[in-house]
């Protein structure tokens, strides 16, 4: 009876492999499995980590010494540039997305993410972005204006090559990955957990995602805005940052720092996750402080957006924004130091196993301490204003990335080795890679204090001799090439490990939460089948866990259909409401992640006919992709006598696609906000704000194409309204008459563009109106097309009153559509007509 009942069991796993496998040889680049997808952003993220660190040590190098001609000062500013570039945009936040990537299902006890090809169109836009910013070295055109591009030294006029455009446009491409892993983790954790897991029961790391996945939604935007801006200006000629036509420099530094400082937090939050991770199981006891902890990430997210004018406190702010912004900069301390507390009152009252991820968690806790401190030094206006600019600042952001990132990261990757290799790790190798990192880290960088606080400026490629600076500065290049023997002894000791690590036993650190019930290393789906979930530590409640789950004894075990299945489940108490049917592997995301880098290499040759072309195929292949979707023959085809329960979510109206527009939507109206900031900083603080005479665009045929618009608008919510309600009569012929009206909105816009009277590239007034223009056409244009899928979708029998998924999903972009251009009217058009221009 047990032999058959092992047979029985193995063939399960066998038909879940056929369905679930990624495809063999070089077609594994169309694999969109979250385990795969993760790991590879991990590799990739190495291996950029690595080139920056090449730069790093050729500028400690140069700064050894005074006097020294090693490199040139532009080479030195091109290392310089691109070190912090590469650190920051190409692996901190990159890889910290993969483990966020490879983790969060396990965690949750799903069998992969909600929207799995767009995790692949995620890499993709990120390793060619990443390959584009790279490029630039090679060709020896490196960006030299900073990792920060601050205007207008990273303008045309004071950086003429193509080094800005690399830069600008690689990191467009790059945050579109960061946007997509975003909302992909955000709709995941929130939408398909397992059965029971509700938030309060939900694993600490994914609480530390979610925020850090919320923050990236709100944060990247204003950003890419500034990029598209910038690359605007230098492309054509439009003044967004130039005084003399209206623009002004100070906005870039606004947008970039509206992005900066929560980027900041976007890498440190999953870190912080890694060690509430770890600690609880090391100390063999639960975390103290749940909720408390929970809190501190919340308020960390919501305090990171109010800190950003502390980058720029010697501009010359107002004297009540210094205040505020100081208050704000040291407040954020409070939920760091919750955190901290709740972390060492659990080692406190644990039975610590020290282990090699434990040396590395307790560098994290010295180091990041630490930088915590000098960053609380910095809030203060005038010890800022003292240190600004200096090596003193340096050192203070590479204690708390470094301390708060980096040191976390090496203990993750020493914690879930046995689970990607299924060996365990060596101490040997282990213990000198953390040592040699640890002093080698301190020595270059606690140095460095003293160096700033003795006036050496930052971004000097050489000085005199006699300054005081001789001694520090080669104590700190030594140390670098210290911490550097550890980084290789660490690389080293992992690529031994997969060759000769011991087999490492299920659950080798007696560990509490899922991932260890998937196998080490997992297979392709997670789990055979989705348990139910009653605590927040399921496998210290029920250690055979993994076994129940091989053995098929929980839930979604038929594969019979051919389909890639998880539990959908209620947001807040982790209830089962759907089955997930989730997309299989594809060369979709391959394809589009191609055609916008045929785009951004098109823009940078400035041969703006082949990145128009680059735009359509990209919209043709991101079409195609969304065809396979609902009822489609390669997703979920309707059956005559179909019944599921729960039923699969393209036959709801509240599936995760609706909830992953709703959050692209936010990120999108956070895009749009900061076009709004940036229209009102300009009007009300640039000196050379100009509003031309007279009606710059004729009001009547705007107003006329927004009526139009609000026509189809409000037809396509009856529509959804009816199907809501089993109707579906006449839907084909309703989609088809709101297409029709959304094109003469697109028409009359068009119209209006065309015989506007504005001078984009002499005015900054009119240059963001143009920009405000093109963004609500593009939207209205947008929303039209997809509604006239919807019709041929209808004919196919794909959308209907068994289907209604699809339309309910495009339902919330119709409205932001709508609700967008009638406040750009408002904004945009009417204020500056009743207010004019600012004395």
């Amino acid at each position: 009876m047990t032999e058959a009942r092992t047979d029985e069991q193995q063939a399960m796993h066998q038909r879940f492999d056929r369905v679930w496998a990624n495809p063999p040889g070089w077609r594994t680049l169309s694999a969109v499995n979250h385990t795969t997808i993760g790991l590879r952003f991990i590799v990739t993220g190495v291996v950029f980590f690595l080139i920056a660190g090449v730069m790093a040590m050729l500028m400690r190098t140069q700064l050894a010494l005074p006097e020294q001609d090693i490199v040139s000062a532009d080479i030195y500013n091109q290392l310089f540039t691109m070190h912090g570039t590469v650190m920051m945009f190409l692996f901190a936040i990159p890889v910290l997305e993969g483990i966020a990537l490879y983790m969060i299902p396990k965690l949750i006890g799903a069998r992969d993410l909600v929207f799995p090809r767009i995790s692949s169109f995620g890499y993709y836009c990120y390793l060619f972005g990443g390959l584009i910013i790279l490029s630039s070295t090679v060709l020896g055109v490196s960006p030299d204006s900073g990792w920060f591009m601050y205007t207008p030294l990273s303008s045309a006029e004071y950086a003429p090559g193509p080094g800005s455009d690399f830069w600008l446009l690689g990191i467009t491409f790059v945050e579109i990955s960061a946007m997509a892993a975003g909302i992909e983790l955000t709709v995941s954790i929130l939408r398909s957990r397992a059965n029971g897991m509700s938030l309060r029961r939900m694993p600490l790391f994914c609480w530390y995602i979610l925020a850090t996945a919320l923050m990236i939604v709100f944060g990247f935007p204003p950003l890419i805005l500034a990029s598209v801006l910038l690359e605007l200006e230098r492309a054509v000629g439009m003044p967004f940052f130039d005084v003399a036509g209206g623009g002004d420099p100070i906005l870039w530094q606004h947008l970039f720092w509206l992005f900066g400082h929560p980027e900041v937090y976007i890498i440190f939050l999953p870190a912080a996750g890694i060690i509430s991770t770890l600690i609880p199981v090391f100390s063999q006891r639960p975390i103290v402080g749940y909720r408390w902890l929970v809190l501190a990430i919340i308020l960390t997210g919501f305090i990171s957006f109010g800190l950003w004018v502390h980058h720029m406190f010697s501009i010359g702010i107002p004297k009540l924004a210094l205040a505020f912004f100081s208050v704000a900069s040291m407040l954020v301390a409070v939920p760091t130091a919750i955190q901290v507390f709740a972390w060492l009152a659990t080692l406190w009252t644990g039975r610590v196993v020290y282990s090699l991820p434990m040396l590395w968690i307790i560098g994290f806790l010295v180091v990041f301490v630490c930088g915590g401190l000098t960053g609380v030094m910095l809030a203060l206006v005038p010890f800022n204003w003292q240190v600004h600019d200096t090596h003193f600042v340096v050192a203070h952001l590479h204690y708390v990335l470094v301390g708060g990132m980096f040191f976390p990261l090496i203990a993750g990757f020493y914690y879930w080795l046995p689970h990607v290799s299924g060996r365990m790790p060596t101490h040997i190798l282990g213990n000198w890679g953390f040592w040699l990192t640890f002093i080698g880290f301190n020595v270059t960088f606690l140095l460095m204090h003293l160096t700033g606080l003795l006036g050496m400026p930052r971004r000097v490629y050489t000085y005199e001799t006699g300054l005081g600076w001789d001694w520090l500065n080669l104590l700190s290049s030594v140390g670098g090439f210290i911490m550097a023997a550890g980084v290789a002894m660490i690389i080293l000791d992992i690529a031994l490990h997969f060759r000769f690590g011991r087999p490492a036993p299920r659950n080798p650190w007696n560990a509490d939460t899922l991932e260890w019930a998937t196998g080490t290393p997992p297979v392709s789906y997670n789990f055979a089948s989705l348990p139910d979930i009653r605590t927040r530590h399921p496998l210290w409640a029920s250690p055979d866990l993994h076994d129940s789950i091989a053995a098929g004894a929980h839930g979604l075990t038929d594969i019979s259909h051919g389909r890639r299945e998880t539990y959908g489940s209620d947001a807040i108490t982790g209830k089962v409401r759907e089955v997930i049917h989730l997309s299989g592997n594809s060369w979709w995301p391959l394809f589009a992640a191609l055609a916008l880098a045929v785009v951004c290499i098109s823009l940078l040759i400035r041969v703006y006919p082949l990145a128009l072309l680059g735009i359509a195929v990209a919209l043709v292949f991101l079409l195609r992709w969304s065809w396979e979707n609902g009822a489609h023959p390669c997703a979920a085809p309707l059956l005559d006598d179909e019944h599921h329960d729960p039923p699969l979510h393209s036959r709801t109206t509240n599936g995760p696609g609706l909830w992953g527009m709703v959050v692209t939507l936010m990120a999108n109206g956070t895009f749009y906000l900061s076009l709004i900031f940036g229209w009102l900083y300009l009007w009300t603080a640039s000196p050379g704000w100009t509003v031309p005479d007279g009606e710059p665009i004729a009001l009547w045929l705007v107003v006329a194409s927004g009526v139009a618009l609000t026509v189809a608008w409000v037809d396509y919510e009856g529509a959804v309204r009816a199907l809501r309600r089993g109707v579906d009569q006449g839907l084909q012929g309703r989609f088809w008459r709101i297409g029709v009206m959304g094109s003469v909105h697109a028409v009359l816009l068009l119209w209006a563009l065309w015989n506007a009277s504005l001078a984009p590239t002499e005015l900054a007034h009119d240059a963001v109106l143009l920009v405000m223009l093109l963004y609500v056409l593009g939207h209205g244009s947008l929303a039209t097309l997809l509604t006239l899928m919807q019709a041929v979708r209808v004919g196919r029998g794909y959308v209907g009153r068994r289907v209604p998924y699809e339309p309910v999903v495009l339902r919330p972009f119709w409205v932001y559509t709508g609700a967008v251009f009638w406040l750009s009217v408002v904004v945009f058009l009417l204020l500056p007509m009743a207010w004019g221009s600012p004395s």
